[in-house]
This record gives C-alpha cells, structure tokens and sequence, in this order.
C-alpha cells in the first residue's frame, strides 16, 4: 500500500495495492500487520456501512471523550470526505482535510482520534464503509457544523442543495463543541 501524507499530520489517504485483470481486481483493504509496518497499530472494534444519494451530506461528526479513530473507504460512488483537527493543542487546530475517495480510485482516508468527520455523497448508491477504533457511544456525540465559517470548508456543492438530517442541522460552530485537549 501507499501511504499519502495530508496538510495535517496523522490524516492519511491509503491506496492499497490493486491486482486487476480481465475478471475484475482484487485489494486488501485491511491486514493488521502490514498497517502496523506503517506505523498504523490499530484495533478497530465496530464496521459501519452507509447507502446514500447524491447530495447527501453526513457529519461532521466526533465523540468526546470516547473518541473514535475510523479508516473509511467507498466500495460504491464516490464522496468528498473531510477531516477536521478538534484537538486544541494541535498546531492545526480548526484546520480541514479533504479527499474524494470513490470505486474507481479506490483509496481509503485514514481520520485519527481527536478529529470531526463527515462526507458529501457526490453519485447516487454510494456506499460508505468505515472501521472504528471505539464503539458508537450516542450519549459522547457532537456534531461540528458543516458550514462553520470559523473552520470554512470548500465543500463541492455548486449546483446542489444537500441534504441533511435535522441532527446534522443543528451542529455546533467550533467555539461551541468540545474539543480535544
């Protein structure tokens, strides 16, 4: 695999080595022994799968204090998908990364602990996996709005009206959530 650094150290985009011929191709998309080689020593506890349409919008979305690192992947479509640093000692704190991971590319996103995540379906169908290091605690959710002109987003929505649940409707501006120490 191919491990490419992002703007903000610890996000990662992987592209996992691809064998294809005339009968379809085949990846590894998780060996805990070749991502500990990495330096990604990882014990994921829950996988979560996601269907959406076009325009969708989820997130961003975090847990405090039980906080989950999640390696995400389109295996369906194609999304814009963004990691935001919530850690208030980072250099990079309030600061966004964003990568379009699809079917065809094939690339995961690696999102650590301490950041809010969420995606924008950009096909309809898209299907969206991610592995998690926690398990889903409701009562330490938070939701970061998608539009906090404090953390300013690009997100690819000319021509869209994306969709979003009322939950992800009321998300907290960054001064307003609780952010990692």
């Amino acid at each position: 695999m191919n491990i490419i650094e992002t703007a903000i150290p610890g996000v990662l985009i992987i592209a996992p080595r691809v064998f294809g011929d005339a009968r379809g191709f085949f990846m590894e998309t998780w060996n805990a022994a070749g991502f500990a080689a990495a330096g990604l020593d990882l014990t994921f506890v829950q996988d979560n799968h996601s269907r959406s349409q076009k325009g969708v919008l989820r997130g961003l979305h975090f847990q405090n204090p039980v906080p989950q690192g999640k390696l995400v992947r389109v295996t369906n479509g194609a999304v814009f998908d963004v990691a935001v640093d919530l850690r208030a000692s980072s250099p990079t704190f309030g600061q966004w990364v964003g990568v379009t991971l699809s079917a065809a590319n094939k690339r995961m996103f690696w999102v650590p602990e301490g950041f809010a995540h969420g995606f924008l379906t950009l096909k309809d169908d898209t299907d969206f996996l991610y592995k998690c290091t926690a398990p889903y605690a409701p009562q330490s959710e938070f939701t970061l709005a998608w539009d906090d002109p404090a953390v300013g987003i690009e997100w690819p929505v000319v021509g869209l009206d994306p969709t979003i649940s009322d939950k992800d409707a009321r998300g907290l501006g960054l001064a307003d959530v609780p952010v990692f120490a």
